[in-house]
């Protein structure tokens, strides 16, 4: 938008600054670029828990938001075993093009636990009628069986949990897939079924918050000022893994 750039080129000159630090996903690194390209000073760090940044290894914001939802769906788990009827959950998490955080459920698999018995992301096309054979076929093993589904999954010839509205950012509004995956299973396996959305939980939940991710945001910080007083601009300041092992 024109007119938001011009009041933010406005701005950047009220207040005389020498170099605007962003820190954001996709978007404001969007914005920085328009601003950089202004002639403006801005430097980008990367902050997200989509996890969804070119050029940075990951994104502080992540691990924090993975901490909070893997802890969630171990306990979802656990309360659901206590029972030994028949039943289905499904944990909707955040995720609307990228499936880093339903993902990273996975790391309790990992570590021994059974659950989430299945993951389904936006980048792989949802097909309904496998999910409820799937999921038929699990519960013969396991009664209580738990589901993690990105926000923004793609179900394939259906976009029924879509409202057709946008945001500011022209984002379509996703109406609840966790919801509808609910009734579906209701009507289908006439099961007890309950869907569970994270919403805005797991990116604000500071108590939970991952030490490495504080630790990383205040040195990824300090070398954006030193990068500012260099002088440099147009550039965002990322991570780089020199290794895996450590």
């Amino acid at each position: 938008n024109i007119d938001k750039v011009k009041n933010m080129k406005e701005t950047y000159k009220k207040q005389k600054l020498d170099c605007l630090l962003t820190l954001g996903g996709n978007g404001t690194h969007k914005t920085s670029k328009l601003l950089s390209d202004e002639g403006l000073n801005v430097i980008g760090l990367p902050k997200t828990i989509d996890n969804d940044l070119c050029g940075t290894d990951h994104s502080p914001g992540f691990g924090s938001a993975s901490k909070y939802v893997n802890a969630t769906v171990q306990e979802i788990a656990r309360d659901s075993r206590v029972y030994s009827v028949d039943s289905v959950t499904i944990i909707e998490i955040m995720g609307r093009h990228a499936g880093w955080l339903t993902a990273s459920t996975c790391c309790l698999r990992a570590n021994g636990e059974i659950a989430p018995h299945f993951i389904y992301l936006p980048e792989v096309p949802f097909n309904v009628d496998k999910f409820i054979e799937d999921v038929k076929r699990v519960q013969k093993e396991h009664k209580a069986v738990i589901v993690a589904v990105s926000e923004g999954v793609k179900l394939e010839n259906s976009h029924q949990y879509r409202s057709g509205k946008t945001d500011a950012f022209g984002h379509q509004y996703l109406s609840g897939i966790g919801k509808y995956l609910e009734n579906v299973v209701s009507d289908e396996l006439k099961c007890k079924v309950r869907s569970v959305e994270l919403n805005v939980m797991q990116r604000c939940s500071s108590h939970i918050a991952s030490k490495t991710d504080i630790d990383e945001s205040v040195e990824i910080g300090r070398c954006a000022v030193k990068t500012a007083l260099e002088g440099k601009t147009g550039c965002m300041m990322c991570y780089i893994r020199d290794s895996s092992e450590p």
